[in-house]
């Protein structure tokens, strides 16, 4: 399908295509849907097989991230931003300055934070030449790096799955498997270990593996044996796509829930999960507390921890609900929960055109 022709079917508002020669930088912008607001989300870097595959990544996270807003209740649309990560490592101040300039440009439409590559660092850079940013360092009056937070608000997301499944939220003695050790899949592991359960990790740094090893007790597989695994809960955080036709089949576990965006490769793949029993909390209502937490930074006065931290255990109250009006209306939370974001999306659009006709 052409760029154009996806925008329009998924209803995209704008992708931006940015490059500097002289800062190394190639990134692109997609602003997916702005109703409820500035378009709010991540920055992501890593290396691309292709540009196309960049695309697809941009144009698929930014539109979980209108979702992600619009279910939890946030004031924001959603927009995300991926920097194709150069052969060579950058300078990185003279990169994100240079993103930070493009960000700029849309003056506010698309408001940055860290994502998977990026730190509160990058972010410093970006406001260098930018009003816009959050996920700031603390010193800055900022939340600072939000992967703690979303590892608690998928720790309390996977409480209402527990109590789902097995009617009492009790992680002691069940078996979490995560792939992905990364800022929010280790955070969750340190959670989860608390909690007394028995953790199976795997991750492409073998250090990271190793740590967690060393600290939690957890045991360590080959990267490409973890979703085989026998498990109560698989709780992915690390790329996206990974439950497809092939990985579906032999996926042995109960309940799934995790930090990594777009899980499923598509929505049919969700449908697949439902029909083996698989309770499925969908990635961008489990994974919200990140983004719940560097909205703070934009709310009244400064940033308040506690009051992010409130706000992100609200994602138990809202899977709740979510699992019981899937159950009575007999459909997959997946397709629910999109259901509702977009409902509330046109809900406030169709108001602000009756405000505009009166």
């Amino acid at each position: 399908m052409a760029l154009f022709e996806r925008m329009q079917a998924e209803d995209h508002e704008q992708v931006v295509f940015c490059t500097d020669r002289n800062a190394g930088l190639t990134a692109l912008i997609a602003i997916h849907d702005t109703t409820l607001g500035p378009a709010l989300g991540g920055i992501r870097m890593r290396a691309y097989a292709s540009e196309d595959d960049a695309v697809t990544d941009v144009l698929r996270l930014s539109q979980a991230m209108t979702y992600k807003a619009s279910l939890a209740g946030l004031e924001y649309g959603g927009g995300k931003a991926v920097v194709i990560a150069p052969e060579t490592p950058p300078n990185r101040e003279v990169l994100f300055r240079a993103l930070g300039r493009a960000i700029e440009s849309l003056a506010g439409r698309y408001i940055p934070t860290e994502d998977m590559g990026t730190t509160t660092v990058d972010i410093e850079h970006v406001r260098a030449e930018s009003r816009f940013g959050v996920g700031r360092a603390e010193v800055f009056g900022g939340g600072g790096d939000p992967s703690p937070m979303t590892a608690w608000g998928i720790f309390c997301g996977l409480r209402a799955c527990l109590e789902e499944t097995d009617g009492k939220a009790e992680f002691q003695g069940l078996t979490v498997v995560l792939p992905g050790l990364g800022k929010v899949g280790y955070s969750l592991a340190q959670y989860l270990h608390q909690a007394g359960a028995r953790l199976i990790v795997a991750d492409v740094d073998a250090a990271r593996a190793n740590k967690a090893q060393t600290e939690l007790s957890a045991e360590v597989v080959d990267p490409t044996d973890i979703l085989t695994q026998q498990c109560d809960i698989l709780a992915p955080c690390a790329a996206g796509g990974i439950f497809n036709p092939e990985t579906i089949p032999q996926l042995r576990c109960r309940i799934i829930g995790g930090g990594a965006n777009n899980q499923l490769l598509t929505e049919e793949d969700g449908d697949a999960l439902h029909a083996r029993g698989i309770l499925y909390a969908p990635d961008f209502a489990i994974n919200a507390g990140g983004l719940i937490n560097v909205a703070d930074e934009l709310g009244p006065g400064s940033y308040r921890r506690e009051r992010a931290k409130a706000k992100t255990e609200q994602i138990y109250s809202t899977l709740k609900a979510l699992f019981a009006q899937a159950r009575q209306r007999d459909v997959p939370p997946h397709r629910l929960a999109v259901t509702l974001a977009q409902e509330r999306i046109q809900a406030v659009r169709n108001l602000r055109r009756l405000n505009a006709a009166s």
